[in-house]
C-alpha cells in the first residue's frame, strides 16, 4: 500500500502544510490502526480515503498524531491532489464524505478550489488567560470552532512566541479546547490582506503551518470586515507558511490553494 506526503497550500516544496495521504481503501481500517499510523507519520494530519461505487466520490477521515478531527482543509487539498496527480482521477469535481458533511474540490488553474462550510464567529469579551498565554493583548476576540485573537499589527503576529501549555485549556464557541487563531491586517507592502497563525495544542499540534479549517472562520470574518467576498491570507508559520485565498458565499466558503507531492512511500504494514 502506498502513501504520499503532500505540501498543501504551497506552490513549491517545503512550504505550506505537509499531510500524509494513504492510498484509498475498500473498507475502513480499524480506528486504532489509523491512529497509530498517524502517530507514526507525525504530521499534522494523515488522511484516509474510502472508495465508493462513484469514481468521483470518496469517504475521507483525518487523524492528527493525537486524535481524529472533524474538519481539515490542508489534508483534503492533499487528498484531492493525490487522486488527480498520482492516481489519475479526471472527474470534474471530487466529493469527500466527512464528519463535516460533503466537501467538494475542483481544479482551479494551477491549484484547487475547495467548497467548505463557513463558520462565522461571534465577537466575545476578553477570554481569561488568553493575553497572558499569547504574550500579547488582543485588540478583539472572536469565537467560532476556534478562538480568534485579532492583534494590533502583522509584526506582532509574526513575532509571537506563546506559552503553548497555557493555550491548551482555552476554548472556542464549539468547545474545542486549545485551538487559537491569531491574525492582523497585513502591512501595506504585503501582497495579501491578512497575516495569521494557528496554534492547536488541543489536538496535538503546537502550531500548524497552513490550516484550511481556520480560514473557514477567517474568510467570512474578513469578508465582512473588508466589505468584499474575496480575501487573501498568508499563514506565517516560521520557516514555512502557506497562502490561502477565500471567497465567502453565504454559508459556504471557497478555499483556494496549490499543492506539491514531495514523497511517495510504501507501507510495509497492513491494517
Amino acid at each position: 500500500m502506498r502513501q504520499w506526503t503532500v505540501d498543501a497550500f504551497a506552490a513549491a516544496p517545503f512550504r505550506g502544510n505537509p499531510a500524509c495521504v494513504v492510498e484509498p481503501f475498500d473498507q475502513w481500517p480499524d480506528d486504532g490502526w489509523m491512529q497509530a499510523l498517524a502517530k507514526e507519520n507525525n504530521q499534522a494530519e494523515t488522511a484516509f480515503l474510502l472508495r465508493t461505487d462513484d469514481p468521483g466520490r470518496f469517504g475521507l477521515r483525518w487523524f492528527t498524531p493525537g486524535r481524529e478531527v472533524d474538519l481539515c482543509g490542508h489534508a483534503t487539498l492533499g487528498s484531492a491532489h493525490v487522486l488527480v496527480t498520482e492516481l489519475g482521477s479526471d472527474v470534474a469535481a471530487l466529493t469527500f464524505d466527512t464528519r463535516s458533511g460533503p466537501l467538494i474540490v475542483r481544479r482551479a488553474g494551477e491549484g484547487y478550489e475547495m467548497d467548505f462550510p463557513a463558520d462565522m464567529p461571534r465577537r466575545t469579551g476578553p477570554v481569561a488567560g488568553l493575553a497572558e498565554a499569547l504574550g500579547a493583548e488582543p485588540v478583539e476576540v472572536w469565537a467560532g470552532r476556534y478562538l480568534v485573537a485579532v492583534l494590533a499589527d502583522a509584526a506582532t503576529v509574526r513575532a509571537l512566541r506563546p506559552n503553548i501549555a497555557a493555550l491548551a485549556p482555552l476554548q472556542g464557541e464549539a468547545g474545542e479546547a486549545g485551538e487559537v487563531i491569531v491574525c492582523a491586517d497585513a502591512d501595506a507592502g504585503d501582497d495579501v490582506d491578512v497575516i495569521d497563525r494557528f496554534f492547536a495544542p488541543g489536538c496535538g499540534v503546537d502550531e500548524d503551518p497552513a490550516t484550511g479549517s481556520a480560514h473557514c472562520i477567517l474568510g467570512p470574518l474578513y469578508a465582512d470586515r473588508l466589505g468584499r467576498p474575496g480575501v487573501r491570507f498568508r499563514q506565517v508559520f516560521p520557516g514555512r507558511g502557506g497562502d490561502i485565498e477565500t471567497e465567502t458565499r453565504g454559508d459556504r466558503v471557497l478555499l483556494r490553494g496549490r499543492a506539491v507531492t514531495v514523497i511517495e512511500s510504501r507501507l510495509r504494514i497492513a491494517p
